[in-house]
């Protein structure tokens, strides 16, 4: 049963999605922009031990669209919210984890399809990088969805209107995206704000992207990323299936 509410809810969603083109292809706009214009100015430079710009800056541009694609997911409960589409989900005896898990499978494949243009125009643009590194980001990028979407609408449940969501998720992204080192390696940066992005449980997945885009599948980092990964989605939907069954949604 569990399988076939999550289906229902994920077709729902995944229909609403294809029926707005805009919506597939508008999300990839500001990764794809950081592509065009920020990549040439870093060709050539050594910004890692491993890897050329290109594969220092892909995977932070596909964590990068996870981000803030799945953190911002929540709105549309708000919206629903408003439109009596959630109290008509009260009533039906469909499981509330089907009702969350719908919702962030549909986020989790959006994003990774976007992933994949992105990656498909960094091709074209001089990446280079190995097959099974690329499948793996595009796992990274599909679990850290799960992750932020759960929490994003475990966060819409809780607040009245989307000028109390928006503040609260710029508060998290923002420090999360400059800590964690999406666009540049933070071991280019002074030691302490190197050692204080350890913190960051998204540099870890950072770090394991690059090493995948360079063909290093066997290295400390990956096995901190991957480990990382599962445990934050994990704890992630935890939280939101409580949520939501709290809130009776």
């Amino acid at each position: 049963m569990l399988l076939h509410d999550t289906g229902l809810v994920f077709g729902r969603y995944a229909r609403q999605a294809l029926r707005s083109g805009f919506h597939l292809l508008f999300g990839t706009l500001m990764p794809l922009l950081y592509l065009l214009f920020f990549g040439p100015l870093l060709t050539g430079l050594p910004l890692g031990p491993r890897g050329d710009s290109w594969q220092v800056l892909v995977p932070g541009l596909l964590l990068q669209l996870a981000l803030f694609g799945a953190a911002f997911a929540g709105i549309s409960v708000i919206v629903e919210n408003t439109q009596g589409v959630v109290e008509r989900m009260r009533v039906t005896p469909v499981s509330r984890l089907a009702l969350l898990l719908g919702r962030v499978l549909r986020d989790a494949a959006l994003l990774v399809f976007q992933s994949v243009l992105l990656v498909l125009a960094a091709l074209a643009m001089g990446l280079r990088a190995p097959l099974g590194g690329i499948l793996i980001g595009f796992g990274f990028v599909g679990l850290l969805a799960v992750s932020l979407a759960s929490l994003s609408y475990a966060l819409a449940l809780r607040v009245r209107a989307p000028q109390e969501f928006g503040p609260v998720v710029n508060a998290v992204t923002m420090p999360a995206m400059l800590l964690s080192g999406l666009m540049l390696p933070m071991t280019l940066g002074p030691g302490w704000l190197d050692t204080l992005s350890h913190a960051m449980p998204l540099r870890h997945l950072v770090d394991a992207m690059r090493d995948a885009y360079t063909g290093a599948y066997t290295t400390a980092p990956m096995l901190y990323g991957v480990l990382v990964a599962l445990g934050l989605a994990g704890l992630a939907v935890t939280v939101g299936t409580r949520v939501f069954r709290r809130a009776g949604a």
